[in-house]
């Protein structure tokens, strides 16, 4: 699509929300729709798509259960072995080193070719039958999660395709898109249940702009918070701007990374062990916001994951456009990507590449366009931290698709009607004890997961650098 054309598409929208998950491979939970769903036009499972590992073929399979205990390794080495210099038959073999290495007993290592349905997944099911998904969506980086979730603020990793050190906060220093918003005097606010994870990448923000985090809900903190921590009533969070329609320009939306459910909410990022229909009455939650607001007619909402966590995906990650090409010259394995606005036809598959620098393209070419004009020639230039100013974007933002290309409808149309899938989640969410640890059996057992130690250790860090307790 002609820029020109495309930025005439993103006008019609004033308000994108952006939201992050964590850890799911395209197929895993959207290959289905080809498999089972009758949908020829999404390049999903096949029924003949396996792995074959110590003599044994592995084919792919609907999972039984919507929580996997053990978490899949993502990191660089190990996504090296998933993708098999691009026949994508490693990842059982990483899985069952992976188990072999935590001496896990009785998992099987088939679960990583496994692939959830319409019925494990029924909001994403909506969602795509009702508007947009990308099909050659792939993660930034075939790493891990900090890598690719830089990428997606900030355009650029901090030198390696791993998490800093497990002994290391993930605090970095990377210039993020939001200082283009700020010297352009464009309104954002970032909304999650803990720390912001900006304020983990770009140090600007650390310790400051406090006005712009806000928490997803205030009902949904954590019990130390509640017990402790009295919230100003005037800082509204994500649900009620939604339904004031008093939400910013760019909206950033973090998932709960928690592993503990003490006031009977459940993390929500799909990072395994978390159990995936907890992230579908989050999105559900974030969808029915939007739409029953008064802004849903201006609004592009993105749901799109992290990395794939070490889940099977069947398409070859190509060759991506960037400033060092031998650290990240080559996109991470397809993730899941949605596109909600009522200014897309329902229905729609894009075969269209993007990655999550997709976004900031799509960004800045809405609300402050001559940004994309100021690149930087070399990774020399503008990589690291310098004051407060906002550094030029790199040449994979400036090579990037944008999303444009998807809000192709002449007028605005009014969201679906989605109240069986609220009924469905009210009568889940009435049913669960309050108190309870997650899957109060084996998933309770299990230790944090990496992305948690590291989350835990950031907020930790940030409290003792001054943040203040009762901030986002």
């Amino acid at each position: 699509m002609a820029k020109g054309t495309s930025a005439a598409n993103l006008a019609k929208v004033e308000h994108i929300v952006v939201l992050m998950m964590e850890n799911r491979s395209f197929d895993h939970m959207l290959g289905y729709l080809s498999l089972e769903g009758g949908r020829t036009d999404v390049d999903g499972l096949r029924p003949e798509f396996a792995n074959t590992h110590d003599g044994h073929r592995y084919p792919v399979h609907h999972l039984g259960t919507t929580a996997i205990a053990t978490d899949p390794d993502h990191s660089a080495d190990a996504v090296e072995l998933q993708i098999g210099g691009g026949a994508m038959d490693g990842f059982v073999a990483s899985f069952a080193k992976t188990l072999a290495d935590h001496k896990v007993p009785g998992h099987d290592a088939a679960a990583v070719m496994g692939y959830y349905t319409a019925a494990d997944v029924p909001v994403y099911d909506h969602l795509a039958r009702d508007f947009a998904i990308c099909d050659r969506w792939f993660s930034s980086v075939p790493g891990a999660t900090w890598p690719n979730r830089l990428y997606a603020l900030c355009g650029r990793a901090a030198g390696s395709r791993d998490d800093l050190p497990p002994h290391v906060p993930p605090i970095y220093r990377q210039p993020s898109f939001v200082r283009h918003l700020d010297a352009h005097g464009v309104s954002w606010r970032w909304y999650s249940f803990e720390s912001g994870t900006l304020r983990l990448a770009d140090v600007h923000y650390r310790l400051s702009h406090h006005h712009r985090f806000r928490f997803f809900s205030r009902e949904n903190l954590n019990w130390k918070q509640r017990l402790e921590i009295k919230i100003d009533a005037s800082a509204r969070s994500f649900l009620e701007d939604a339904a004031h329609g008093s939400l910013p320009a760019v909206a950033w939306i973090d998932p709960n990374f928690s592993n503990f459910n003490p006031i009977g909410f459940q993390p929500n990022d799909d990072h395994a062990p978390a159990d995936i229909r907890d992230g579908q009455e989050f999105v559900l939650a974030i969808y029915h916001a939007l739409a029953s607001g008064p802004q849903w007619g201006k609004t592009l909402l993105i749901i799109f994951y992290d990395e794939h966590g070490g889940f099977f995906d069947h398409v070859p990650p190509p060759v991506a456009p960037d400033d060092d090409p031998q650290m990240f010259g080559r996109y991470g394995v397809r993730v899941p990507a949605l596109i909600v606005s009522p200014w897309t036809e329902p229905g729609v598959v894009s075969h269209t590449l993007f990655d999550h620098t997709s976004i900031i393209k799509t960004i800045l070419l809405r609300f402050c366009p001559d940004a994309l004009s100021q690149t930087a020639g070399s990774r020399r230039f503008g990589w690291v931290h310098h004051g407060e100013r906002p550094q030029p974007v790199g040449t994979r933002v400036a090579q990037a698709r944008d999303l444009g290309e998807l809000l192709t409808r002449a007028t605005p149309r009014p969201a679906p009607d989605r109240y069986a899938l609220i009924e469905d989640a009210a009568a889940r969410a009435a049913a669960r004890p309050k108190g309870a640890a997650i899957e109060r059996d084996a998933l309770a057992r299990q230790p944090a997961t990496d992305l948690q130690r590291r989350m835990a250790a950031a907020h930790k860090e940030l409290r003792r650098l001054g943040h203040p307790a009762n901030r986002p």
